[in-house]
């Protein structure tokens, strides 16, 4: 099984490849489920298998706003040093304008400071995006 998968003429085919391969010289029981284990726990054909998966759809544009902050991205940047005791920057850029405000988090912002944040920094001033 090795000359017939791991060789460089074979250049490790799959489970169906190598066992034609082994079957055209040899043959014993379970020829079929020991060629189907040796490929399925060969090292590089692990390394080098391609997941199959359900086809990809195109992708699809974001629908295009009418009007300033009606629709928004939120994210964070971190790994900057530490300024005024917070880690992380809260950024929020609005799709319409691409007008950004940039606010100091800090390290482990969890979702109910990010709101606070979001309340004090940005509905204060725009409002509540959508529609």
């Amino acid at each position: 099984m090795k000359e017939c998968h791991n060789s460089k003429c074979a250049r490790y085919p799959g489970i169906q490849r190598t066992l034609a391969l082994v079957g055209d010289s040899y043959y014993w029981p379970h020829l079929k489920d020991d060629v189907e284990t040796y490929v399925k726990t060969c090292l590089v054909c692990q390394q080098d298998k391609i997941e199959q998966g359900a086809p990809v759809r195109l992708l699809e544009p974001l629908l295009i706003p009418k009007r300033p902050w009606e629709s928004i991205f939120m994210n964070f940047i971190v790994g900057f040093p530490t300024s005024e005791g917070c880690y992380w920057v809260l950024v929020i850029v609005d799709q319409f304008s691409k007008d950004s405000t940039f606010i100091l988090a800090p390290k482990q912002c969890l979702t109910e400071q990010a709101a606070h944040l979001f309340f004090n920094h940005v509905f204060k001033y725009w409002g509540l995006p959508g529609p």
